[in-house]
């Protein structure tokens, strides 16, 4: 299409144009906080109501944006909300100010920690997608800075899910202090939405109990095999050191290498699903295979090799896919646990009144899924949080990057306005567009902006 003497009209700058029009709410002058936040609005505020100075949800926000954006105890949040207040009061009342150090310490260390991560995992459970065949990790960490020798506390465990499609955390549960992580991955399991799932846990959680309710999810299991089932792992080494030779035709293998940092590492899966004879002796709960995973490995200049063991209720001939899955499974330790304790420094959180480490363990795995779903800035989550701290925009950026009311009212408004680019066209607005596109005048992408504008989100009354 051209316009009379004018330029012809480029669809591609026109595209781009719509993409970058202003989106505001409705109404211009009011500031919202992410819609997320609503998940939140279930729990139980402990204080008594004569004492209350504060808004349990303009705390929690403050706290949120606070380890976002690198604070990590209760001193550096409030000083943080303080040099912040001309910003908060965009969104809160603060009709008492800013709450203290204490203030936030006892809050947090009131709040029921069950409470808040079952709205955690509601708040995911709405706005990850459900990936059919998802690897979902389970593991388990120790709070090292947790504990209180005065007060005979010993530092708290936490077993946490991982999702490998989504990269996030989906759930988190604390161990109790008179039990082990045994125990308390069925809590965390009854949590979570695992239907077409494949889990995934450690020597530890080869458990009976554990398989059955993972089956009885509607998920599947890759379970670690060692010294805790001792005759099944005998059995199961046994059988692929000495493999009978009417068997050698049931197995399938896959290899793969790859290497860094003067490594080399060859892994050779091998699995087997012909396994009638192994459960004759063993009534392990919806077994199908059995895998090896032996890993050689070149470093400094030395071989060195390993052999481990696995059992699924995947009946699966494609190693591959065995080995994705065990794979997988160290995304909770490299991508998880490790980056608590470099980004956010976890192990060193002195934070252990009450339930205040529990809570603020929730608020680190929080913090990190938003964190990680802002991919804008191709940095760490480290300098992240920083970026955060030095820019209102860029942390709003970050609480609003999974919120889906946001993301909804932005996607209409661009559509709104491609609609309305559509309409000038069949029309015959050329003149306007024209004036959008003339080359070597900034002015008329302005103008077409606001136009559009002004047209779609500002309505005649």
């Amino acid at each position: 299409m051209s316009c009379s003497g004018q330029s012809h009209l480029n669809l591609p700058d026109i595209i781009t144009a719509i993409l970058f029009i202003p989106t505001f709410d409705q109404n211009m002058t009011e500031l919202t906080k992410p819609s997320f936040i609503e998940h939140f609005k279930s729990i139980e505020d402990p204080r008594i109501m004569r004492q209350k100075q504060h808004k349990l949800d303009d705390i929690f926000f403050i706290t949120l944006c606070a380890v976002i954006c690198g604070c990590d105890g209760w001193v550096s949040i409030s000083k943080f909300a303080e040099m912040k207040k001309t910003w908060f009061e965009q969104y809160l009342e603060l009709k008492n100010g800013v709450p203290s150090h204490d203030t936030f310490g006892r809050v947090f260390s009131l709040i029921d920690p069950k409470s808040f991560q079952e709205c955690f995992s509601n708040w995911i459970t709405s706005v990850v997608k459900h990936a059919l065949g998802d690897v979902i990790s389970i593991d388990g960490k120790c709070l090292r800075g947790s504990h209180d020798k005065g007060n005979n506390k010993a530092a708290i465990h936490m077993v946490s899910a991982w999702s490998s499609a989504n990269k996030l955390v989906i759930g988190q549960v604390k161990v109790d202090e008179k039990s082990n992580e045994i125990t308390a991955l069925p809590e965390l399991l009854e949590r979570l939405d695992i239907a077409g799932a494949v889990i995934t846990a450690d020597a530890l959680h080869t458990q009976t109990k554990t398989a059955h309710l993972i089956v009885e999810k509607g998920a599947d299991y890759v379970l670690a095999l060692k010294g805790n089932q001792s005759n099944l792992h005998n059995d199961v080494a046994l059988f692929f050191e000495k493999t009978p030779a009417s068997l050698l035709k049931t197995l399938c293998h896959n290899t793969t290498v790859d290497g860094g940092h003067g490594r080399v590492e060859e892994r050779q899966i091998s699995v087997c699903k012909q396994i009638d004879w192994l459960l004759e002796n063993h009534n392990f709960p919806f077994l199908a295979s059995i895998i090896r995973v032996t890993s050689k490995r070149f470093v400094k200049d030395k071989w060195s090799q390993e052999s481990r063991y696995f059992i699924s209720s995947i009946k699966e001939e494609n190693a591959a896919f065995f080995g994705h899955c065990i794979r997988s499974h160290w995304g909770v330790e490299n991508n998880l646990h490790w980056t608590l304790d470099m980004a956010f420094d976890e192990d060193h959180c002195r934070i252990r009144k009450g339930h205040s480490d529990e809570n603020m363990s929730t608020f680190r795995h929080l913090s990190l899924n938003l964190l990680k779903e802002e991919k804008s800035a191709k940095v760490g989550i480290k300098i992240k949080r920083q970026m955060a701290g030095w820019d209102n925009e860029y942390l709003l950026k970050v609480l609003r990057v999974l919120d889906v009311n946001y993301l909804v009212r932005l996607a209409s408004i661009n559509l709104a306005a491609l609609n309305f680019v559509s309409l000038l066209v069949f029309y015959g607005n050329s003149h306007l567009l024209s004036d959008g596109f003339q080359h070597g005048e900034p002015g008329g992408l302005w103008r077409l902006r606001s136009s559009c504008y002004r047209r779609i989100c500002c309505p005649i009354r």
